[in-house]
C-alpha cells in the first residue's frame, strides 16, 4: 500500500514537472506551481537569476521547489481530498512574500520522488526516456547539520539518465572565528573516505573587491557601483590562501553613471539636459531645470554674441575662456592621469560653445529669446560663425546658408527650438566622446559609427550616446581607480562595444575582462577576500564528485532562519565588531546510478 503510494506520489510530482517544462519552452512561466498542498515549484531558466549559482555551477534550466504560501485555497483542498490522493497542480497567485523553506525531511521526500521519476528502470511510470532539469529543494536547516539546500541533477549518456548527482549544501555563520574553519587534509581525507578514493585535486577561487582601496569608495557603495576581481587555481595548499600570481583572474565591473566626484560629472550633467529636451520632444511636456542662481542663459548668449560681432573672422578659432577656466576649477582635485586624458577640446566651434552657454536655459521662453538673438545677428550679417565641416544641425544649415546671405525663414514656434537645443548638444557629446575614444586608441571612427549615426531618429541618438558616456564612465573609473594603461582599456573598450552594439543601456551589466592578478595584486593582496573556496575533487567525466567548502561575506542563501536558533546565528570573537563575518557553506555530492 505504502510503495503504490510512493508510486502514485511520484507520477503525479513527474506528471507536474514535465508540463512545467513543456510550458516553459516558449517562455518561462513567472508563476509558482503548487505540489500537494504545500509545496511551491518554480522552473529558473535564462535571464531569471538561479538562487544556487553561488554555489553550484550547471544547467541553465532547474526546478525550484520551496515552502508553499499559506492560503485559504490550500486549506480547503486539504479539506476536501483523500489522504493518499495526489493533489491535481494548481497555479499559485503571482505574488509570493518571498522565499519559503521546507523542512529537511520533506526536501528529502521530494528528491527520493524525483529520483524514482528519473530512474529509466521505473517503466511503469512512463516517463522513462524523459530528462528531466535538475531539481533543487529550498531547506530550514533544522537538522543537525543545518541543510539548507538538497539538489539532485541527471547524468547522462546517449539521451537518457544513467544516474543522478545529489547535492548536500549546509550552512553556518556568520561567524569571524577562523578557529572553526577546518584543515585542507582535513576536507580531502574526508572527501576520500566518503568516496573511496586514493587521489584528489583542488582548486581554488576567490573574490575581492577592489574599490576598497579608491578614494571615492564610499560613492561607490552608495550607488550600487562595483569593481571585484575573480580568481581561479589549481593545487590550493591552505584554507584562506592568496591566489598565486599564476592564477587565472578576471575582472568584472559594473558601474553607475553620475558620481558628482567623477572627472566626467559634467559631461553627465549635460547628458542629463540632453534627456530632458529628448523627453519633451516626446512628450510635449519639458522639465525645465531651476534656474542658475549665476548668469542666465540669455545674458551668457548675448555677452557671446557681442564678443563675436567683434571680430567677423571667419577662420577665428573661439576660445571659450569662462568654460575653459570652470573646468579647471572643477577637475583641480583630480589625480593627474585623469587630467592628461580627459579634459575639455580646444577646438569647439560656435553652435558647440552656443550649447555650453544656452545648456542652462529655464524655460521655453528663454529657448526661443536665444535662438531669436542668434538668428538674427546671423541675418544681419553681424557674426559669420565658424563650425566643424559635417555639422549636420539645422542651425548649422542656417549657419552656412548666411554665408551666402540666403536664410530661410524660420519659425521658433512649438517643439522646433527644443529639438534645435537638442540637435547641438548631441552634436556637441558625440564629438567628446570621439575625442576621448579616438585619442586614446581606444577604438576608430569606423568602430564608433553605429554610436554617432544620424541615420536613426533623435530619441534613438540619445540612447546611443548615454552607452557612449557609460563606457567613457567605466573607462576613467578603471583608469583613476586601478591604474589600468592602454593594453587592458582597449580590450575593456571592445567588450563594453560589443555588449552596447546588441543592448540598450543596462548600468547594471558586469562586464568583465580577462587579467593578469599582478594587474591587481596589490589592492587584494592585504584584505580579506569577499568570497574563498576550495574545490576538493576525484573521478573523471560523469563519474567526477566533488566537495566544495566555501566562505563568504555575504549570506549564500535568501530564505530566512527566523525558527531556527542555531542556523545562521550571528557571533564575534572577543566582542570585537571589526572582524570580518563569514558564512561557512558546504556543498557535498553523492552518486547514484541505475545501471
Amino acid at each position: 500500500m505504502a510503495a503504490e503510494r510512493r508510486r502514485r506520489a511520484g507520477g503525479g510530482l513527474g506528471g507536474l514537472l514535465l508540463r512545467i517544462r513543456e510550458e516553459g519552452k516558449d517562455s518561462i512561466p513567472e508563476h509558482p506551481y503548487l505540489y500537494e498542498t504545500d509545496v511551491e515549484i518554480s522552473l529558473v531558466a535564462g535571464s531569471r537569476k538561479s538562487p544556487v549559482e553561488k554555489f553550484w555551477n550547471g544547467s541553465s534550466a532547474m526546478y525550484i521547489l520551496q515552502k508553499a504560501t499559506h492560503n485559504e485555497e490550500s486549506d480547503s483542498l486539504e479539506e476536501s481530498r483523500a489522504d493518499d490522493a495526489v493533489y491535481a497542480s494548481e497555479v499559485l497567485p503571482k505574488q509570493s512574500p518571498g522565499a519559503l523553506a521546507l523542512s529537511v525531511g520533506r526536501a528529502k521526500q521530494l528528491i527520493s520522488l524525483y529520483t524514482m521519476v528519473q530512474n529509466p528502470n521505473m517503466t511503469s511510470l512512463g516517463m522513462s526516456e524523459v530528462v528531466l532539469p535538475p531539481l533543487w529543494a529550498r531547506c530550514d536547516g533544522s537538522d543537525p547539520q543545518h541543510t539548507c539546500w538538497i539538489g539532485a541533477e541527471p547524468l547522462k549518456a546517449a539521451n537518457k539518465v544513467t544516474g543522478l548527482n545529489i547535492y548536500l549544501v549546509s550552512c553556518d555563520g556568520p561567524t569571524a572565528d577562523k578557529t572553526c574553519f577546518p584543515n585542507l587534509e582535513e576536507l580531502k581525507m574526508e572527501h576520500k573516505i566518503r568516496h573511496h578514493s586514493s587521489v584528489v585535486t583542488t582548486k581554488g577561487f576567490a573574490q575581492y573587491e577592489l574599490v576598497g582601496a579608491a578614494a571615492i569608495e564610499d560613492t561607490i557603495a552608495e550607488s550600487g557601483s562595483s569593481i571585484s576581481v575573480d580568481i581561479t587555481w589549481n593545487g590550493v595548499e591552505k584554507i584562506l590562501e592568496t591566489p598565486p600570481l599564476i592564477s587565472a583572474a578576471t575582472l568584472n565591473i559594473a558601474l553607475e553613471s553620475g558620481d558628482p566626484r567623477s572627472p566626467v560629472f559634467q559631461l553627465y550633467r549635460e547628458l542629463q539636459f540632453l534627456l530632458v529636451l529628448a523627453e519633451g520632444l516626446k512628450t510635449d511636456v519639458t522639465e525645465w531645470p531651476e534656474p542658475s542662481e549665476s548668469e542666465s542663459a540669455l545674458k551668457l548668449v548675448q555677452e557671446f554674441l557681442t564678443d563675436l560681432k567683434k571680430k567677423v573672422d571667419g577662420d577665428y578659432i573661439f576660445e571659450n575662456k569662462n568654460e575653459t577656466e570652470k573646468i579647471k576649477s572643477d577637475t583641480a582635485a583630480v589625480d593627474s592621469c585623469i587630467k592628461a586624458i580627459f579634459g575639455e577640446r580646444g577646438d569647439l566651434d560656435f553652435t558647440e560653445q552656443l550649447w555650453c552657454k544656452m545648456k542652462t536655459v529655464s524655460s521655453h521662453q528663454e529657448l526661443i529669446d536665444c535662438f531669436t538673438l542668434v538668428i538674427k545677428s546671423l541675418e544681419r550679417g553681424e557674426i559669420q560663425p565658424w563650425i566643424h565641416q559635417g555639422s549636420s544641425s539645422f542651425l548649422s544649415q542656417l549657419i552656412q546658408q548666411s554665408y551666402h546671405g540666403k536664410m530661410k525663414d524660420v519659425s521658433l514656434s512649438d517643439i522646433t527650438p527644443i529639438q534645435m537645443l537638442l540637435e547641438l548638444g548631441l552634436e556637441k557629446l558625440k564629438k567628446d566622446y570621439v575625442s576621448f575614444f579616438i585619442g586614446q586608441e581606444l577604438a576608430t571612427v569606423t568602430y564608433l559609427d553605429y554610436f554617432i549615426s544620424t541615420s536613426v531618429n533623435l530619441q534613438e541618438q540619445v540612447h546611443r550616446v548615454q552607452k557612449l558616456h557609460h563606457m567613457l564612465e567605466i573607462m576613467v573609473s578603471c583608469t583613476g581607480l586601478l591604474q589600468f594603461r592602454h593594453e587592458n582599456l582597449f580590450p575593456l573598450t571592445q567588450i563594453c562595444m560589443k555588449y552596447y552594439k546588441e543592448n540598450p543601456l543596462n548600468e547594471k551589466h558586469v562586464f568583465q575582462l580577462p587579467i593578469r592578478p599582478a594587474l591587481v595584486k596589490k589592492f587584494y593582496e592585504d584584505d580579506n577576500p569577499e568570497v574563498w573556496k576550495v574545490e576538493i575533487s576525484s573521478g573523471h567525466g560523469q563519474k567526477e564528485v566533488k566537495t566544495t567548502w566555501q566562505v563568504s561575506t555575504s549570506a549564500p542563501v535568501e530564505h530566512g532562519t527566523s525558527n531556527n536558533s542555531g542556523f545562521l546565528s550571528e557571533s564575534t570573537v572577543n566582542g570585537s565588531s571589526e572582524e570580518r563575518l563569514y558564512f561557512i557553506t558546504m556543498t557535498q555530492c553523492s552518486q547514484l546510478q541505475f545501471t
